[in-house]
């Protein structure tokens, strides 16, 4: 059911909720401050769950540094891949979220769990292929970043190794999008921290004692994504059990929801292409720009934890929402979480421009790497506003389902930014410090105001608010 169709039906639904101006002040407050209260609750173990993955890359490279540069470098260039694969494989907890959340506010937990153990399934099955191309083919897909052979080599053992973790790791995505569905929160929190634990003596007892060194740091890694997975998939199938729903795949289910998966595969893959061409346009700057660049982006990664949590938070209420056909209930969420958007943003922004001046001095000693980086930075504290919005209204349009205007909006964002990326890659620019300066404003200024704007304008209407229909 599409637009017309979804305004009519909410409209008759909601006769009584539009009149909700009648109701008492004290009543609107308290409704206010439990949507308030709702917010936080699920941003807050969401922002902890969302910090997992760096925590247990930097355990990684904490204990694989001891071991030699070679090993470090290795771990770098396979945790990258890894990383970048996990990303793309995002829409695995958004597309899972999305349609369970939908399906719990209409009060068809059946459908809303069916959904969930579908996109598990399919999250497997994606992460048993990828596992067996990045063991089977390390080698082969490593060299053609041209490392050095030692480093080729370890890279090539860390890779094999943590490939075994990829099926967790993927599972794990779809699971917390069926648990966050369901309005649950804090299990994906519990594993992440449960695994984030396990992982510290695993490593340790595998690198050190049984002498498997950078190897032993990926088979721990996987070990770790393994539980995290087991754990949250005992969560799910305690639902299933509940409404009494089968944890074997339904194989429609299973492919529908790798259909709905693919405008969120678009976007994901503007974001990384938007990233990857910053990267490279810095890497033609030369040493100084791009040791500048990593501390920026650092900080910008950091910074997008916050951000990205509130909008999962937005996504999870929304989704439900719209399942209940609560048109005021539905525009109430999206002012306070525009609110609180805006209020972190302006919050984040004081805080990054404060940092600007102290980060850079404690990442590096050199002073024109350190100058650089509080530019950029500075530039980045007047975009984080518009960044907070732009987050938040990303996980509103997931949430509502409405993913193909989603996916249009980010190729128009993308395309805003390739102009800049290009320009900077091709045209001289005077010097590096300028182009750098260049480079930072188009991405954090020019492709995060089009996705806000193009975000914004599609909300104000009521086109987004697709109703999500029970059933099995």
């Amino acid at each position: 059911m599409y637009v017309t169709d979804d305004i009519i039906f909410l409209y008759i639904r909601n006769q009584t909720d539009l009149r909700n101006d009648s109701k008492p002040m004290h009543r609107k407050n308290s409704e206010l401050r439990r949507i308030d209260r709702t917010i936080s609750s699920l941003a807050l173990p969401s922002l902890a769950t969302l910090l997992a993955e760096p925590l247990l890359i930097m355990v990684d490279s904490a204990m694989v540094g001891r071991l030699g540069t070679s090993s470090l470098a290795g771990l770098s260039l396979s945790s990258t891949i890894l990383t970048a694969i996990v990303g793309i494989c995002i829409f695995l907890t958004y597309a899972t979220t999305a349609e369970t959340a939908r399906f719990v506010g209409a009060g068809n937990h059946r459908a809303a769990i069916r959904r969930g153990i579908d996109g598990i399934w399919l999250g497997g099955m994606i992460g048993v292929i990828f596992a067996c191309v990045f063991h089977f083919g390390a080698q082969s897909i490593l060299r053609l970043f041209g490392p050095q052979p030692q480093t080729l080599e370890q890279a090539v053992a860390y890779a094999q190794s943590s490939a075994f973790g990829l099926p967790g790791m993927l599972v794990t995505l779809a699971a917390t999008g069926t648990l966050r569905g369901f309005s649950d929160a804090k299990s994906p929190l519990y594993a992440s921290v449960a695994g984030s634990l396990l992982n510290i003596p695993l490593n340790f007892f595998l690198i050190y004692p049984c002498a498997l060194k950078i190897s032993g740091a990926g088979y721990g890694t996987a070990a770790a994504q393994l539980f995290m997975a087991f754990f949250l998939c005992m969560r799910v199938r305690k639902i299933g059990r509940r409404y009494g729903v089968p944890p074997f795949p339904k194989g429609a289910g299973v492919l529908l929801s790798l259909r709905s998966a693919i405008p969120l595969i678009i976007r994901t893959l503007c974001l990384r292409g938007a990233i990857l061409l910053q990267i490279t346009a810095a890497a033609g700057l030369g040493t100084v720009a791009l040791a500048g660049n990593q501390i920026a982006m650092t900080m910008w990664n950091f910074a997008s934890y916050g951000l990205d949590s509130l909008a999962t938070a937005a996504q999870i209420m929304i989704g439900q929402s719209l399942g209940r056909g609560n048109v005021s209930e539905i525009r109430t969420i999206l002012r306070r979480c525009i609110n609180r958007s805006v209020v972190t943003g302006i919050i984040l922004a004081l805080f990054f421009a404060v940092l600007s001046f102290a980060v850079p001095s404690l990442i590096t000693a050199d002073s024109d790497v350190r100058t650089l980086s509080v530019y950029i930075c500075l530039i980045i504290s007047l975009s984080v506003p518009v960044s907070a919005l732009a987050y938040l209204l990303d996980g509103v349009l997931i949430g509502a389902g409405d993913t193909r205007k989603l996916a249009k909006y980010m190729l128009i964002s993308f395309f805003s930014f390739t102009p800049v990326a290009l320009a900077v890659l091709f045209l001289p620019m005077g010097s590096p410090t300028f182009a750098m300066l260049f480079l930072w404003a188009g991405y954090a200024l020019v492709f995060m105001t089009a996705r806000s704007a193009t975000a914004y304008c599609r909300v104000r209407g009521a086109g987004w608010m697709h109703l999500h229909q029970p059933g099995d």
